[in-house]
């Protein structure tokens, strides 16, 4: 089965297409400045890039001429669009309406809507998309994965917030957690790529990228996950400030004299290892060299880092009451082996132990804890895409 991967941002489109059979990708791209001037990057497998500039006023041309490009005779990878049989979008949130991938219909798109309180940057252009899949190729089935999904399984001891029960009933006001496609893709991966029993482990994943959460996933399902309400909660991210005090909202607020809204941009947009990095750099590859070079900020800003996963996943070995994995995911967790070990010595109280060779690889999996090592621990790449294409091919399988 050819299935379209679709992830809409608010003026941005990244896809795959790839054949469910082999797992291939048979090419990806991504639209740029949609609303704007539009770009086009395309790379069929095995070819160049082709580049394309041409307006993209809606998420409906975009999407147009990515099909367009699919189907072009010279560079294309099908003859016709009959050949693509489904479309997987990735969605931010389902809120606690949607608690698994679905085959998108009215009553879908209409919870997809309703959460746009929740994920307002994000569900808007979600939307846009499928509304532009569905309206070019009517008739395929268009499956929504959520982000939120996986972490659905959440008792409400580890999602209801301690504050009045009425904010939880009136606007769902609780934990829900993001990157789950990520989550639910390596924790699957690596209890299969270690040998551990689905139905009777205890496995943490490390999703460290600019954006970064962590999940605790016990028999294959998610116990606790550090983003909350919205992706602000939980570790210091590239421009996120993770917890804090909520008081500091309003200390700083008075003391600026900014609403609450511009705090929050701030917290999201200006914060993070920005921020601790006295504005140097949200990229790790920066923010490692500028430490190796003397620069007392970025050292603080990596090891504050490497101290606020280590603190999450000491917590959560303590909710799961012990832990047989921990795998580090995400453009950092596969590629900064000095994350890894800044993170890794403070579990020696674990019984882990690291092998400093192994940790230098990056980009595969592999095993980076000793063989003695009492927790296994290991790298595993995520592959959202083809988490989002294997949910698809389910769901439409299973409907036929």
């Amino acid at each position: 089965m050819n299935v379209l991967v679709v992830n809409c941002g608010s003026s941005s489109l990244k896809f795959q297409l790839i054949n469910s059979e082999t797992e291939a990708v048979a090419a990806k791209g991504l639209c740029e400045r949609i609303g704007l001037d539009g770009r086009l990057v395309y790379q069929p497998a095995g070819g160049e890039k082709e580049i394309t500039e041409a307006p993209m006023p809606t998420h409906t041309e975009a999407i147009k001429m990515v099909l367009d490009a699919l189907v072009n005779p010279k560079t294309g990878v099908l003859k016709s669009l009959d050949e693509v049989e489904a479309i997987g979008h990735r969605v931010l949130h389902g809120g606690s309406k949607i608690t698994q991938s679905v085959i998108i219909n009215d009553e879908v798109i209409s919870v997809i809507d309703e959460c746009c309180d929740l994920g307002p940057l994000h569900n808007p252009a979600n939307l846009m998309g499928i509304r532009a899949c569905m309206e070019l190729m009517p008739g395929k089935p268009n499956v929504a994965v959520f982000d939120t999904a996986f972490h659905q399984t959440m008792p409400p001891k580890a999602y209801r917030y301690a504050i009045p029960t009425k904010y939880y009933e009136k606007y769902a006001v609780r934990k829900y957690g993001f990157h789950g496609t990520s989550h639910s893709f390596v924790s699957k991966e690596t209890i299969k790529y270690l040998g551990l029993d689905k139905d009777n482990s205890k496995v943490i994943v490390c999703h460290l990228g600019n954006g970064a959460s962590i999940s605790a996933v016990e028999n294959g399902k998610c116990v606790d996950t550090s983003m909350g309400l919205t992706p602000l909660e939980g570790l210091i991210m590239g421009t996120r400030s993770g917890d804090l005090d909520p008081a500091v909202l309003e200390f700083v607020c008075k003391k600026e004299n900014i609403d609450v809204k511009e705090m929050v941009r701030i917290l999201n947009k200006e914060s993070g290892v920005m921020a601790l990095s006295n504005g140097l750099s949200s990229d790790f590859r920066d923010l490692e060299e500028a430490m190796d070079n003397g620069n007392e900020a970025a050292k603080l800003a990596i090891d504050a880092f490497c101290y606020r996963v280590a603190k999450y996943v000491g917590s959560y070995v303590a909710a799961m009451n012990g832990v047989d994995a921990i795998a580090f995911t995400g453009g950092i967790g596969e590629n900064a082996d000095v994350v890894r070990a800044k993170v890794l010595s403070y579990l020696g109280y674990l019984g882990i132990k690291m092998d400093p060779e192994m940790n230098k690889k990056r980009g595969e999996n592999f095993v980076l804890s000793t063989e003695d090592s009492k927790v296994k621990v290991a790298v595993i790449p995520t592959n959202e895409e083809l988490a989002i294409c294997r949910e698809t091919v389910e769901l439409v399988t299973a409907a036929k």
